[in-house]
C-alpha cells in the first residue's frame, strides 16, 4: 500500500461489523442464532431448517433480511429488535483506532446492512462514536442491501458523496464489487485475504493501515 493511492480521497466509509471491531467479538454468532430462531418462529420449521433458510436468503438476496421482506412481507424493525438484540459486553474500546479515524482528510461516515441504532450502540462500545460525520443503515436504503447497487446509491446520494473521491472499508468482499465499479478505493478487511479485482487492498490491522496514510 502507498499513501499515494489515497491522495485523492476525501470520503471515508467504514462497514461496521467485523470492520470496525474484530470477528473475535462474535457478535455474528449472536446474530446468526437471533435470525434462526426469528425465522424458525415466523415459518414454523426447525431451527436447522430455518438456518438454512436464513443462509440461502443472504446469498440469494443480499441479507436474510432482504429475503424476508421480498418472501414474506415481514415487518423489517421488528426483524431487526430481534436481531439486535445481543451482548455488546465483548466490545472495547480501541482509541488507537480512533485517534486513525480521526485524523483521516474529509468526511468519515459508517455504512452498515444493520440499522443506525444498532450501529451507534456498537460505535459506543468502540468509543467510536465521536469520530464519524453521519451514520447510515439499511433503513437509509429503503431495505435494499449491500452488495445491491441501488443501496449504495441511495445512500451515496443521501450523503452528497462523490464516489471517485471515496474509499470503502468492509469485511465483505462481494460488498466491494459495486464501489470499485464506481470509482472508490477498496479496502477488505480482515484476517484473511480474498482475491479479486475488485479489491485493491487488504487488511488485518485496520488502525495499523490508516496509520500509514498521511
Amino acid at each position: 500500500m502507498t499513501s499515494a493511492a489515497f491522495d485523492h480521497v476525501r470520503y471515508w466509509v467504514f462497514d461496521l461489523d467485523n470492520t470496525l471491531y474484530p470477528p473475535s467479538a462474535r457478535l455474528f454468532e449472536q446474530m446468526h442464532g437471533k435470525m434462526r430462531d426469528y425465522v424458525a418462529a415466523l415459518l414454523g420449521v426447525s431451527d436447522a431448517e430455518a438456518d438454512a433458510i436464513r443462509k440461502r436468503y443472504w446469498l440469494e438476496n443480499g441479507t436474510t433480511l432482504a429475503g424476508l421482506i421480498h418472501h414474506h412481507a415481514i415487518d423489517p424493525w421488528q426483524f431487526l429488535r430481534a436481531v439486535h438484540d445481543i451482548d455488546l459486553s465483548g466490545l472495547e474500546p480501541d482509541t488507537d483506532l480512533a485517534a486513525q479515524i480521526r485524523a483521516l482528510p474529509g468526511r468519515r461516515i459508517v455504512y452498515t446492512n444493520g440499522d443506525a441504532e444498532y450501529a451507534g450502540r456498537v460505535l459506543a462500545a468502540r468509543g467510536l462514536e465521536a469520530v464519524f460525520d453521519a451514520v447510515y443503515g439499511i433503513e437509509h436504503a429503503d431495505w435494499a442491501p449491500k452488495p445491491n447497487r441501488d443501496a449504495f446509491d441511495r445512500v451515496f446520494a443521501a450523503d452528497a458523496l462523490d464516489p471517485e473521491q471515496a474509499a470503502m472499508f468492509e469485511d465483505e468482499p462481494r460488498n466491494l464489487v459495486v464501489p470499485h465499479a464506481l470509482g472508490m478505493r477498496t479496502i477488505h478487511v480482515a484476517p484473511a485475504a480474498a482475491e479479486g479485482s475488485h479489491i485493491h487492498h487488504h487488511t488485518s490491522d485496520l488502525a495499523g493501515f490508516l496509520a500509514a496514510i498521511p
